[in-house]
């Protein structure tokens, strides 16, 4: 079995993304009927679906999305962390229609202005009640923001964070550090997990060669080991510069084929529990 640990679906007739710029080739609808041909031919059995907006409506349609569909096996969706009774909303979640496929939550922390959000005390009221709940939670930050990722996850060791994209290195610039330390610095920590993906997004979209990525996809292999990373396709996010099936063949390129079978399954549906 292969396991894309996240993609993204969205409808423009329902929801407006207003992170795609007016001229980009991302604004138009992307489906999971767009996704699951795509994934079958590349051999993707099961995938997470990864929220896209901070709206609560949108986690409720993907639950049901993925009670209806034989390629979603989770879901990982958005609630207001900040909110007094953030596990009264989880757990009215899981009553949902397909709530059983909840399996995380996400904020886009990168566009908090405040570099250490994670570390305010609604913030963490709200992550211990993922925790309670059995969830996870995934980390979508910019590399200045991965220290205080670091200190979240140290004070809440009960609680796994999933690190996206690998925390978005400059990879464009081809620069390694303060990202490079900082990622050592997280994945010292066992509660913590990383995302082989959203690489080609942070390249040079002009001239990127798989030698531009090895250095940040080794870092992190190094410092997670293939037992705590696990392959993400960012589809359709990452279809401006390289196609689905491009992807995965790129992450397998980037990965030791006898670390395979965790990087792009075991990893995935133990963190998940899919």
């Amino acid at each position: 079995m292969t396991v894309d640990a996240h993609h993204h679906v969205w409808d423009l007739s329902v929801r407006d993304q207003d992170w795609i710029a007016e001229d980009s080739p991302l604004r138009r609808d992307f489906t999971v009927d767009d996704l699951a041909p795509e994934a079958r031919a590349a051999g993707v059995d099961r995938t997470v679906l990864v929220q896209t907006v901070t709206v609560a409506e949108e986690t409720p349609e993907f639950l049901a999305l993925a009670a209806r569909s034989d390629l979603i096996a989770g879901v990982v969706g958005w609630t207001d962390l900040t909110r007094p009774d953030v596990a009264d909303e989880l757990a009215r979640l899981r009553e949902l229609p397909g709530g059983r496929y909840l399996k995380g939550v996400r904020h886009q922390v990168q566009g908090e202005p405040d570099p250490e959000w994670l570390l305010r005390a609604d913030v963490r009221h709200g992550l211990a009640a993922v925790a309670d709940a059995g969830l996870v939670y995934d980390l979508v930050v910019l590399p200045g923001q991965l220290p205080a990722c670091a200190r979240a996850a140290a004070g809440l060791p009960e609680l796994t964070f999933v690190l996206d994209h690998l925390g978005k290195p400059p990879i464009a610039a081809g620069a390694l550090e303060p990202w490079a330390s900082a990622v050592r610095t997280l994945a010292a920590l066992p509660n913590t997990v990383c995302k082989l993906s959203g690489m080609v997004t942070e390249a040079d979209p002009e001239s990127w060669t798989v030698d531009d990525l090895r250095p940040y996809a080794d870092t992190a292999l190094a410092a997670f080991g293939p037992d705590r990373l696990m392959f993400g396709s960012d589809w359709p996010v990452c279809t401006p510069l390289a196609s689905y099936g491009e992807v995965l063949a790129l992450a397998r390129r980037l990965t030791d084929p006898g670390e395979q079978t965790q990087i792009f399954e075991t990893t995935a549906v133990r963190v998940y529990g899919l």
